[in-house]
């Protein structure tokens, strides 16, 4: 079960009183509320916002949290012996965790869900005080999914493994292999996440096994840069195809297509070549931007220093003609 430091996400030392809970849930529900905040990861940290105020509001179940002790956010923990013996002996008490552990233990499931079997375990004593284990989610997993650009324009199925913590019968910590494959659609985007329902940990005591999120990673591409479905491609031109204008051969994900330089093209010009980039979901793709850059050579040799002087003298063009006349502005007379 891996460990979520509840008072580090509302800001709040362990000393924090029930007013200083309520009043940092506020602020912080507010900063980012969907509605509201233009965060990107806003609506991640409202869930999580949410979460720690359902624990610690309760003087019961913040109780059972401050007994897990502290430890690193992401880290692995397991309750110690006796833990949450209180709410067995609190009147209409139900959670147990001996029967808890024997009936399939902490590994493998959310903290949030622990706290809130917790909640729902007052009152849920059967006949004879038998505890009766509520179904609990299995744990969530995250991974990155790392795909070329072609794999993501064309579709792909990947067969991934890692490595999920856990416990083992003694309590050490243990490590396991996950292995599964998921089939990516064509036209996903760098950084987008994909949810496999069902692909994460098991659930307990009939509870739905986690989800598993894959976060899409592109591994960069020689030439083409992406930009959601858009992508980027600088081309390099000489100072003659710049003017006399040129045709030149680009790479795409459908192939190798010809691209028309019209002349006197500046440096940083960008060409639009609509649904050459990307394909999209359910229809269309995105676009292949071309950014026109211009390239001059490390050396050139004398002939060509001599038709360089020959064209200086010849060219009435002045790029900087704005600026000398704002360094050196005419005076009236």
């Amino acid at each position: 079960m891996q460990f979520k430091d509840y008072y580090e996400i509302l800001g709040l030392s362990r000393q924090a009183t029930a007013g200083d809970i309520k009043k940092a849930y506020r602020k912080l529900a507010h900063q980012y509320h969907p509605d509201i905040s233009k965060d990107p990861k806003g609506e991640e940290k409202f869930k999580e916002v949410n979460e720690a105020y359902r624990t610690l509001k309760d003087p019961e179940l913040r109780k059972a949290y401050d007994e897990l002790g502290r430890h690193q956010p992401g880290e692995e923990v397991r309750p110690p012996p006796e833990w949450g013996s209180h709410f067995s002996q609190a009147p209409g008490g139900g959670f147990d965790p001996d029967d808890f552990a024997r009936a399939g233990g902490f590994e493998g499931i959310n903290l949030s869900d622990l706290f809130e079997e917790l909640s729902r375990s007052r009152g849920s004593r059967g006949p004879g005080g038998a505890y009766q284990a509520q179904p609990l989610k299995g744990q969530d997993y995250e991974v990155a999914a790392t795909l070329t650009l072609e794999e993501a324009a064309h579709g792909t199925t990947l067969d991934l493994e890692f490595q999920v913590q856990g416990r083992d019968a003694a309590g050490r910590p243990v490590h396991r292999p996950h292995h599964f494959k998921a089939r990516i659609p064509k036209g996903v985007v760098d950084g987008q996440k994909m949810r496999l329902r069902g692909k994460g940990g098991k659930g307990l005591h009939g509870g739905a096994d986690g989800d598993l999120y894959l976060t899409i990673r592109l591994l960069p591409h020689p030439f083409l840069r992406p930009l959601g479905h858009d992508l980027h491609f600088d081309v390099p031109l000489t100072p003659a195809e710049a003017i006399l204008g040129a045709t030149i051969q680009l790479p795409t994900l459908e192939g190798v297509i010809s691209l028309t330089v019209p002349p006197l093209s500046p440096s940083g010009k960008k060409m639009r070549l609509p649904r050459k980039g990307l394909p999209k979901p359910k229809e269309g793709a995105g676009d292949l931007i071309v950014h026109l850059v211009m390239a001059i050579p490390d050396d050139i040799s004398e002939a060509e220093r001599h038709l360089y002087e020959q064209l200086k003298g010849l060219s009435g063009f002045n790029p900087r003609e704005q600026l000398e006349a704002f360094l050196h502005p005419k005076r009236d007379s």
